[in-house]
Parts: structure tokens; sequence; C-alpha cells
């Protein structure tokens, strides 16, 4: 391997497991999964719209393993320990060899037909710095498990900041809604525990709170209706002096 061959770099390996599949061996399913990152050149500009064109999937990594042990016998066949040649059939069992002891995995490269055939290119991600991320380009940016540049991380937070501000005067809103229920709930319904009355309104979204409080609102307004404090203007009586003698 040459250094003036690598096109991408590894920057994480790790291996995943999915419960609710199993191998052709009934084992439970493992994945050996790299992370890699590839600077866009004029020198492989063919190759990205290869890989983004799927022309360029199939891949097959490079490891180190200290023992590969026979499916058949058992016995070391890195250090010549068995006669049993992988991909052969004995008496109904296929031999192949099983890695043990792996200190490092430390390349893949792209082949036209993989040792393991569903290994590839699995997703891409493309950063560009002079877009700004939409709300679309954020929850997938999160959800998915990319990597993303300093700026797009700091619209996120920046995304994230109006989000909590929001959620903040919502639920400064639904305090007032809840406080305006309780009030209406006692003139409706004295005989209602109103600490209980309000526990239960805290599990209700705000437009549904928002209805019944004008719900309420409306028969209260019907119990007790409103009634003026002062007279009208019309009602007052015109001063004339009457009481005094100058």
């Amino acid at each position: 391997m040459r250094s003036k061959d690598q096109t991408a770099r590894v920057f994480q390996c790790y291996t995943a497991e999915d419960a609710s599949r199993l191998t052709s061996y009934g084992e439970k399913y493992t994945a050996l999964k790299a992370r890699a990152y590839m600077v866009r050149t004029d020198s492989n500009a063919d190759l990205i719209k290869e890989i983004e064109g799927g022309i360029k999937k199939e891949v097959s990594i490079g490891c180190a393993a200290d023992k590969i042990f026979c499916s058949i016998c058992g016995k070391n066949m890195k250090a010549h320990e068995c006669s049993h040649i992988k991909g052969k059939v004995y008496k109904g069992k296929l031999c192949y060899g099983i890695l043990s002891d792996i200190s490092d995995a430390y390349e893949w490269s792209f082949v036209a037909v993989p040792a393991q055939r569903n290994a590839g290119v699995t997703k891409s991600f493309t950063f560009k710095e002079e877009l700004p991320l939409n709300t679309f380009d954020i929850i997938k940016s999160i959800t998915e498990d990319t990597l993303i540049t300093p700026s797009q991380a700091k619209e996120i937070c920046n995304y994230i900041a109006k989000l909590e501000k929001a959620a903040n005067q919502a639920q400064l809103y639904k305090s007032h809604l809840i406080e305006d229920i309780s009030r209406y709930a006692l003139i409706i319904m004295p005989e209602v525990n109103s600490k209980q009355y309000t526990e239960n309104c805290t599990h209700m979204d705000i437009s549904s709170l928002k209805s019944l409080r004008d719900s309420m609102k409306k028969q209260a307004q019907s119990l007790l209706p409103p009634v003026l404090q002062l007279s009208g203007i019309s009602e007052r009586k015109t001063p004339d002096n009457k009481d005094f003698i100058i």
C-alpha cells in the first residue's frame, strides 16, 4: 500500500449489532462500520461522482488477525495447522476461516466483488458551507448520525436555542390558561377540588386548554354576568349650587 493511492481517511471504526437479523450460520448479525472523510479536489472528482452515482459501492476491508481458525477442524489456519481449503465443502459443511484476536482494521478498498456481499457504502453527506441549513437538514444531520462542520454545528445550536425559547413561552402561556381554568372552575363547579382539577389540566395540550378555557369562561359569565360598579353619565346630577347662598 502507498499513500498516493489513498483517497479518503478512516477516522473511526466500530462494530454494530442488529438483534433482528441473523447470519447464514445462525449467529447474531454484527457489522463492522468505518467512518471516513474525503476532500473534494480535481484529482478525485471522478471518483466522487462514481460513489455518488452508486458505481463505486462494494468494498472489502483489510484487517490484522492474529489467528484464523478452521470451521471444519478448529485448528489455526494461519499457523498451517490444518490442511482444509477455504471455500470447499467437507461432508456437507463449508470450510471457512474464523478470524480471531483482531488487533486492527486498517483499510478498506472499492472492489468489484466483495468477500462479504453486503459490504459497501451505506450513506454519504455533502457539506456546503455557503448554504444555511434548513429545518429538514438539521433534523437529518442529527438523526442520521452524520458529521457536521463547525458552522453547521453553530446553526444547530441556534436552532435548538430558538426551540427552547419557544418552548418556554408556550409553557408560560399554558400556565396562564390553567390559572384561568382554575378560577372559572371555582365559579362553575365550586364542589370540585381546584387543585386536582389543575393537575389534570397539566396533561392537556395548549389547543385543548384554550378551548376549555373559552368554554368555561362563557359558562362563568352566564352565572355571574359582569355588573358596572359606576353609574352612567346620564344618571349623574348636574351641580346647580342651589345649596349655597352668596
